[in-house]
């Protein structure tokens, strides 16, 4: 065999075993192809398959649904009806068959971007009602209802069900902020089951920010009820973001509050609450808080007596809510007039039967607002006069015998002579019947006022809305400059009502101060030194605290502050130091007190000095036992 001969059997065994690899090579890739086309095949079929069951079990389902009394009250389309009067626009839904839209039509109350106040809209409110039944259960929210017996002040939501119907019947109290709510079975009997007594309830709310000063109205926004016994309760409004309580308790209304407004849900027949929640909204969101209730009223099955309800839907103006109150027939003390916050029982008292009937006389006259809180101001320091008069003729009985009382501390220069000078200087106060405690009286006398009127301005609806020199709103800060953007402790803005406020305070301190000093000595003096400071440090504190307050408390206060400035003032340029001294030295001479004399224990300063005087008899036996003891 030649070399060419070879050369071919090789070319030709190359050929053949390289065809073979090739088709073993392709015969794999159509078996990998036709196992993917049978794989994808498979996964088809088992997907029709699903299909062909879902299907199947979605015509069961409508077969099924079609059996459900409530079926075609399920399916329906969403549409409003109004009804009004005088004062409210009220929008109804039939999706549900409860309210979606109030707006207060009286123009006195503007929204924040203006317009008429609209309490809520849309879907920020929801009222469910839930039945049992035999076969299916009412959930008011997923049914659609039809109006019938329309008027311009009333409505009936009408849902039939099973060859009955259940009716919610809405009706406006001419010229009132009230609204009735009648929820009745009609020819459901065969529905309901034996057991069913009661409609369970769930009152869900995003409450709309209305004022300026988001933080200002977040804290007086919360849930307040009224329980059978009569007492007044409130959800918590400082517990953090959300406050939510779990209880067994029957009450006759429940209000979704917010600084100015209210809606109050009020039962004929007390409701059992079993949760209460709010839960507090982002700041910019347009929301303050969301509220929730559950609760159950007892239902009539049988039809026989509707489960009433009567919401007011307005202002918390404290004559409003006493006059939608007497329209109710229902003769209960609701005292709707609570949700005016006015303090604490003794504050409340004060604000109720006082500041209250001097806001409304003054008001009464057509007067700026601001201009009737100055007058409030010169009428509660009118009254306030006298005692402070004396309070500052105690301080000057103290500075005109301030060279007696540097005679005593030049007698006693030493620390260890501190009891021998305190005596003397209190038997100088007796002997003369004066008493550094004698100005200490009138501040506790106007504390309360202070305090009475921080509670009642923020909540006095009045100043809502009511400019005064640069405020544009009362009731709300007054921003001379706003930067836009948060700051720690300050906010977004300055308000100047609060700087001024402030200011008057610093200079209040100081002549207070000035005036405390001549009631004591050097050491004395050195001892209240950081309580001095901490005067001057506490209007920077309310600075911090009062930046975002209502303006006119901020306004009170600071006009308050300055009459202070004048009356001591006036009272210090009428003052003759000399006659004052005069008049005491009579004094002294007249009363002629010795050790013996009666009046010397029946005054504050004769007990202080006889108590004294005990220590200090007290304080020699002890040094004479010491120097026995030594010796």
């Amino acid at each position: 065999m030649n070399k060419n001969t070879l050369t071919a059997f090789v070319l030709m065994g190359l050929v053949v075993f390289g065809f073979m690899a090739y088709e073993n090579y392709a015969r794999g890739n159509q078996m990998e192809e036709q196992a993917q086309l049978d794989s994808i095949a498979n996964i088809e079929a088992q997907k029709e398959a699903k299909n062909r069951l879902k299907e199947q079990e979605k015509k069961a389902e409508e077969k099924a649904d079609t059996l459900n009394p409530l079926f075609e009250a399920r399916q329906g389309k969403v549409a409003t009806t109004v009804i009004e009067n005088e004062l409210l626009r009220v929008t109804l839904t039939n999706k549900g068959g409860q309210l979606q839209k109030v707006e207060l039509k009286d123009s006195t109350y503007k929204s924040l971007h203006g317009g008429n106040v609209v309490l809520f809209d849309g879907y920020d409110q929801n009222m469910s009602l839930m039945l049992d039944g035999k076969t299916a259960n009412i959930v008011t929210h997923e049914l659609f209802f039809r109006p019938t017996d329309v008027t311009k002040n009333s409505v009936t939501m009408h849902l039939p069900v099973a060859g009955g119907s259940l009716d919610i019947s809405y009706s406006l109290k001419p010229n009132s902020y009230l609204l009735d709510m009648d929820v009745k079975a009609n020819g459901l009997e065969g529905f309901f089951s034996s057991t069913t007594k009661s409609m369970q309830m769930e009152w869900t709310e995003n409450m709309k920010q209305q004022e300026k000063g988001y933080d200002f109205e977040t804290r007086y926004s919360t849930v307040t009820y009224r329980d059978v016994a009569g007492d007044t309760h409130e959800l918590s409004t400082s517990g953090g973001d959300e406050e939510e309580d779990e209880f067994d308790e029957k009450v006759k209304w429940i209000t979704y509050k917010t600084q100015f407004f209210s809606q109050v849900l009020i039962a004929d027949q007390p409701v059992s609450v079993s949760k209460m929640s709010s839960t507090q909204l982002e700041k910019g969101s347009g929301y303050l808080k969301t509220y929730k209730t559950a609760f159950s009223a007892d239902f009539d099955t049988k039809g026989v007596q509707p489960t009433s309800f009567h919401f007011y839907l307005g202002p918390n103006k404290f004559s409003t809510l006493k006059a939608n109150e007497e329209m109710l027939a229902s003769g209960d003390d609701l005292d709707l007039q609570s949700l005016v916050y006015m303090g604490w029982p003794i504050i409340k008292w004060i604000n109720r039967f006082v500041f209250l009937y001097a806001f409304d006389f003054l008001s009464g006259l057509g007067l700026n607002m601001g201009i009737v809180l100055a007058l409030l101001t010169l009428i509660v320091k009118f009254f306030l006069f006298p005692l402070m008069k004396k309070s500052y003729i105690s301080s000057a009985n103290m500075r005109v015998l301030r060279p007696k009382m540097d005679e005593i501390n030049a007698k006693y220069p030493k620390k260890e002579d501190a009891m021998l000078k305190q005596q003397e200087v209190m038997k100088l106060y007796s002997e003369y019947g004066v008493s550094p405690m004698g100005g200490c009286l009138p501040m506790l006398i106007q504390m309360p006022i202070w305090i009475a009127l921080f509670n009642f301005i923020p909540n006095y609806i009045e100043l809502r809305g009511q400019s005064f020199l640069w405020a544009d709103d009362l009731s709300t800060y007054d921003d001379i400059i706003n930067w836009g953007f948060n700051i720690w402790g300050i906010g977004d803005h300055l308000s100047l009502f609060c700087v001024l406020w402030c200011v008057s305070t610093v200079f209040n301190s100081i002549i207070t101060q000035k005036q405390q000093q001549y009631a004591m000595t050097p050491e004395q003096q050195q001892q209240m030194g950081m309580m001095k400071w901490m005067t001057y440090l506490m209007p920077v504190i309310f600075f911090f605290s009062f930046n975002s307050y209502s303006a006119g408390l901020n306004w009170y206060y600071f006009f308050s502050g300055l009459v202070s400035i004048l009356m001591m003032w006036f009272l210090r340029k009428t003052t003759d130091d000399a006659k004052l001294l005069e008049k005491l030295e009579k004094r002294h001479a007249a009363r002629k007190i010795d050790t013996n004399d009666k009046k010397k224990t029946s005054s504050i300063m004769g007990r202080l000095q006889a108590m004294q005087e005990k220590q200090m008899e007290i304080l020699r036996q002890q040094q004479e036992q010491q120097n026995k003891n030594n010796k």
